[in-house]
């Protein structure tokens, strides 16, 4: 019995200390003459989990749980292991069954919360986050997977309330503070963001994840260079980090500094973001393909799409056949696109029938064909509209003589930049004073019911519903006179047909429009205007109504109004 007792010490010892095999030695030494030893069977079973065993470790905690029904932390260890085997049901079952017997453990109701938040149960995890939380009034980890809960939710109130106490009540908890200056970006509060970071770093200088945060805030305060020293201190403590190799590279491309950039770029598709694709065949290095079929497929968003198919000929002209695969919306607006030898829309499994001999991501192709700021192919147009549609519209807007210009004020409202980049047709207010100028409303969306209580004295003309696609709007813009635009999709369209479009940038704007200047290297008839703060619409509306009043008096209005 002695000797077992310490074999049993040194067993917890050894893996206290980490030193597993030796811990595993011993739990089996004392199991062959305590083959019912519960604690042990425990322990071992935790042991495997550690190890990665995940079907030796829940037998093992089964086991215990028969040897002691009452054995709570055995439920808690196996429903984390049924967890990490994608079991959550029966995870969810064993913690009931946990909480069925010991029914005010907080740890168990936090487990619980845990698993159902996988299953997108939200209501169910918070009510179990809470319980937790009143059985244990101080549980700081509680808190932060509320926190956590509501973030994604996007009741962002909520996550810096529960994030909050986490760090109240564990003034130390460095992953509470990491997502509480996170959570304080995306809420537009920068400098708290920064300042919480920082503290995080102080806590723990070698914190890959705080370092790289703390970059994303600086480049939104415009500090592109003191983001790249971030980005660096967090690839230097975590060399294989992608989501910082990634980072660095969005700030090295807005400095423009593409030679840089774009090997940088390529750590995105190890990201869970934008993960790559998989397929059998080998990825395109660039390569002379002397004939051989490439299987192009779009990534991103639809704006990423029209930038980069400007692409596809120079594929082309290295000898490859060039199966596109797009998003639905552009697949009649770019079915005549050069370059493209067939063209598949893409469908949500991600599934393909076209055989190929290699593939490529199109945003691959900027950094694959080596290109400088000075090497951009920005010929235009390199998208038409179909002319049956153009010239559909061009007859419907002859009867109007007036300036005609299209406006989109909002992006997509799931994209993690949208808060940013879009605004309010209000915010236009000052351009409805204009005379001689009819809008159009090319918004998608519910932002194009904003159309229904436009800026007084606004004429606007609500498109959406004749909209179905990008051909229609290709056609609709090809018509106009001028495009004013949000960062979306719309002004790459714009922008790739050739037509006049001033964009409208945020303070911290995405790394294709670079630094400060006012023309794009990427589309020859667009304009840039950028706020001079972050949230600065009024001031980029105004620079816009001086110029939209000079365009229209060069186009031979003269009004007195102007004056």
């Amino acid at each position: 019995m002695k000797n077992t007792r310490d074999l049993f010490q040194n067993a917890l010892k050894s893996h206290q200390n980490g030193d597993l095999a030796a811990a595993e030695r011993s739990y089996r030494t004392i199991l062959e003459t305590e083959p019912v030893h519960a604690d042990v069977i425990f322990l071992l079973g935790t042991l495997q989990l550690q190890v990665g065993n995940l079907e030796t470790a829940a037998s093992l905690l089964m086991k215990t749980i028969l040897l002691k029904p009452d054995y709570i932390e055995a439920y808690n260890t196996l429903g984390g292991v049924l967890q990490k085997q994608g079991k959550f049901n029966e995870a969810v079952e064993i913690y009931r069954n946990g909480l069925t017997l010991k029914p005010d453990h907080a740890e168990t109701y936090n487990n619980l919360g845990t698993v159902l938040k996988k299953q997108n149960r939200f209501d169910e995890a918070v009510a179990n986050y809470k319980c937790a939380i009143t059985i244990r009034p101080h549980y700081a980890e509680a808190y932060y997977n509320l926190a956590n809960l509501y973030k994604e939710q996007g009741r962002l109130d909520d996550a810096l309330e529960n994030y909050g106490k986490a760090i109240d009540f564990n003034p130390v908890y460095i992953e509470a503070l990491n997502n509480l200056g996170v959570t304080l970006k995306e809420h537009g509060r920068l400098d708290e963001a920064l300042a919480i970071h920082k503290r995080a770093i102080k806590l723990r200088p070698d914190y890959a994840e705080a370092h790289n945060n703390n970059g994303i805030v600086f480049q939104e305060l415009g500090m592109v260079y003191e983001a790249l020293k971030s980005f660096d201190k967090a690839i230097v403590l975590k060399p294989d980090y992608a989501e910082a190799h990634f980072n660095r590279s969005m700030a090295l491309l807005l400095a423009g500094q593409f030679d840089e950039a774009w090997p940088e770029y390529e750590w995105r598709l190890n990201t869970k973001t934008y993960r790559l694709r998989t397929f059998k065949q080998s990825k395109w290095d660039g390569s002379p393909l002397d004939g051989r079929s490439i299987l192009v497929h779009s990534e991103q968003g639809l704006g990423d799409t029209i930038q980069f198919v400007r692409y596809l000929p120079m594929i082309q002209s290295q000898g490859g056949r060039v199966v596109f695969e797009c998003y639905p919306s552009l697949y009649r607006l770019l079915r005549e696109c050069a370059g493209i030898k067939t063209i598949v829309e893409r469908v949500p499994s991600g599934g393909l029938h076209e055989t190929f001999d290699v593939h490529v991501p199109l945003m691959s192709l900027p950094g694959i064909f080596g290109t400088r700021l000075d090497t951009i192919p920005s010929l235009v147009p390199y998208i038409t509209a179909e002319p049956v549609l153009v010239t559909e519209w061009q007859n419907r807007l002859d009867n109007n003589d007036f300036f005609k210009v299209g406006l989109v004020w909002a992006g997509n409202p799931h994209n993690i930049r949208d808060s940013g980049r879009s605004c309010l047709l209000s915010n236009f207010a000052c351009l409805a004073e204009i005379p001689g100028v009819t809008f159009y409303a090319l918004q998608k969306g519910t932002a194009s019911l904003e159309t229904l209580n436009p800026p007084e004295g606004m004429t606007i003309v609500n498109l959406d519903r004749e909209l179905k696609d990008f051909a229609d709007t290709a056609a609709v813009i090809a018509s106009l006179d001028l495009v004013i635009s949000v960062d979306t999709a719309v002004i790459h369209l714009a922008g790739a047909i050739g037509k006049t479009v001033w964009a409208l940038l945020p303070f911290a704007p995405d790394w294709r429009w670079l630094l400060e200047r006012e023309d794009s290297p990427w589309y020859p008839s667009m304009r840039l205007f950028r706020q001079t703060y972050p949230g600065d619409w009024e001031g980029v509306m105004q620079r816009v109504r001086q110029v939209l009043i000079e365009e229209v008096l060069s186009r031979g209005l003269r009004d007195n109004s102007f004056v």
